[in-house]
């Protein structure tokens, strides 16, 4: 595809942005087979911490920098870290803290501790210079010239110009899902990519597990005739996050950096450090938090899909008034030619909802029958009873998610990556695309969205969901106001929508100084 600038997603009614921000000083030279991988982990709170224990679990890889906006967060992470290397430190050396007696004297546990402070502290004395450094602000880290690669596990609106930056730093990225905040960051992202050594690998690790790659597999054989829906769901409980007025933010927290590339705005303690999700300048929604890693299996099953040719949505954020912009129930469709892409998300759900409505998974509706959960093959007609699924081969690159771009970080093998960015740039936009749909769309309550779909699959799964609304969460949707998305046409080879300037315009934003994403790659 060719590069789009902002501009042209624009066609003209924005400013342009800034060059690129020039950043870093190159990499070191190719790594040897046992040579150590010095990382930088960007993000250290809640999904940090499970790249943090993968890599800490890894033989030859160093994390070398903690990065977060929060600097109690980082100083948090590198205490983890070195806890991490000094226990590696003694098991190696095959040492244990002894276990005393439950009824062993003040002098013994005395003597005990002191034995094995001191044991401590000589291993402490032999992991110097490995302990990792801590910044709020990654360009430090991106100057460093012994950093190989970075990890971002930050909020959504940053994966993008940290991954630019790090590229363009001669380092290799893992960046979390969604790859992107918006479309035309996937555009620029993915040409900066095209043209560099460097490995990226996106967050949507579905694409590292056998089970969906099996199905994919089977999906494109066509051993079971053509795929006529391609179904995601991500409905897990998501409640209130209250109404919280503006104040002055902590004074470990650097506003500034934590905003970035999105608008200044005052802080308020419902955004950090997770209901950000629910903000549309920060987050994308259900669809774009739990939802990208089924939008993405979804579209990978689906012959040869990039973006679709039309979308549309309906929903809203219903069940509670709360301070949140983002629907928590939403269900939108997509048209790929011979298959229907269709999304769910129901954010009213709990412990006793029912099983077809509380789920996060893909099914697949095809001229032989259904198969739901990835696994429960349901022939056409066959009385509801399940059959074994065709065998297929399959391939997967090894070490899941984390080990296969270390893998890949050695390797310099870009097509070995499970999940790279111009993927995980297509499934992200998904999401987007639906969004756009619905935040265009005309007010209406829930009780007027009846056969609003041109297709009596997404009808039908409206219904359901419906029927759980009212039944399980006793709401009137007559008082309900949601959204009846506007229905658009998508040019899936210019990125662009077919005569709708307004929805160009939310394929990108306006830039922030100096947190621009650049227009020119």
């Amino acid at each position: 595809m060719p590069t789009v600038s902002r501009r042209a997603f624009l066609k003209g009614s924005l400013g342009f942005a800034g060059a690129a921000f020039a950043i870093g000083v190159g990499r070191r030279p190719v790594l040897g087979a046992n040579e150590r991988i010095h990382l930088g982990m960007a993000g250290c709170g809640g999904r940090g911490g499970g790249h943090l224990g993968a890599y800490l679990g890894m033989k030859d890889v160093d994390v070398t920098w903690c990065i977060d906006v929060d600097s109690t967060r980082a100083q948090n992470a590198v205490k983890r870290v070195e806890n991490g290397l000094l226990d590696g430190a003694m098991k190696a050396a095959g040492y244990k803290e002894p276990k005393l007696p439950k009824n062993a004297s003040k002098e013994e546990k005395a003597k005990a501790a002191a034995e094995h402070a001191a044991k401590a502290a000589g291993f402490r004395k032999a992991i110097e210079g490995r302990e990792p450094k801590w910044t709020q602000d990654i360009r430090k880290a991106l100057d460093d010239k012994n950093l190989d690669a970075i990890s971002i596990a930050t909020t959504n609106h940053w994966h993008t110009l940290m991954t630019i930056w790090a590229v363009q730093a001669e380092k290799d990225v893992y960046v979390e899902k969604p790859c992107t905040h918006n479309v035309f960051e996937g555009r620029m992202c993915s040409d900066l990519i095209a043209k560099s050594k460097q490995i990226v690998q996106t967050g949507t690790q579905r694409r590292s597990e056998g089970h969906w790659a099996k199905m994919i597999a089977l999906t494109k054989s066509g051993k079971l005739g053509k795929l006529l829906v391609s179904h995601g769901f991500a409905s897990k409980p998501r409640g209130s996050i209250g109404v919280q007025k503006p104040e002055d933010p902590p004074a470990n927290l650097d506003w500034n950096l934590w905003v970035g590339p999105a608008p200044m705005q005052p802080y308020h303690k419902n955004l950090v450090h997770y209901n950000w999700h629910w903000f549309w300048d920060f987050g994308n929604g259900e669809i774009g938090n739990q939802g990208v890693h089924q939008t993405d299996v979804a579209r990978w099953a689906i012959p040869g899909a990039t973006h679709p040719k039309a979308v549309f949505s309906i929903g809203g954020r219903i069940g509670y008034d709360d301070q949140g912009e983002t629907p928590n129930t939403q269900l939108t469709v997509y048209d790929y030619g011979d298959t229907l892409l269709v999304f769910e998300v129901c954010g009213l759900v709990d412990g006793k909802s029912s099983p077809d409505v509380r789920r996060v998974s893909n099914d697949f509706v095809y001229e032989a029958g259904t198969v739901e959960e990835g696994g429960k093959f349901h022939p056409k007609d066959g009385g509801g009873k399940t059959a074994p699924l065709p065998d297929v081969e399959y391939q997967v690159q090894p070490g899941g998610p984390f080990g296969n771009f270390i893998n890949c970080v050695r390797s310099r093998k870009k097509e070995e990556i499970n999940a790279p960015f111009l993927e995980g740039h297509y499934s992200a936009s998904i999401c987007h695309l639906g969004n756009i749909s619905y935040r265009l769309g005309k007010e209406a309550t829930f009780a007027q969205f009846d056969n609003q779909f041109e297709s009596d699959y997404v009808n039908k799964a409206w219904e359901r969901l419906k029927k759980h609304l009212v039944e399980s969460r006793k709401l009137d949707l007559s008082k309900c106001k949601g959204r009846i998305g506007r229905k658009l046409q998508f040019d899936p080879e210019k990125e662009q929508f077919l005569n709708d300037p307004e929805a160009d315009k939310m394929l990108t934003r306006p830039p922030r100084k100096p947190f621009d994403v650049p227009e020119k790659v």
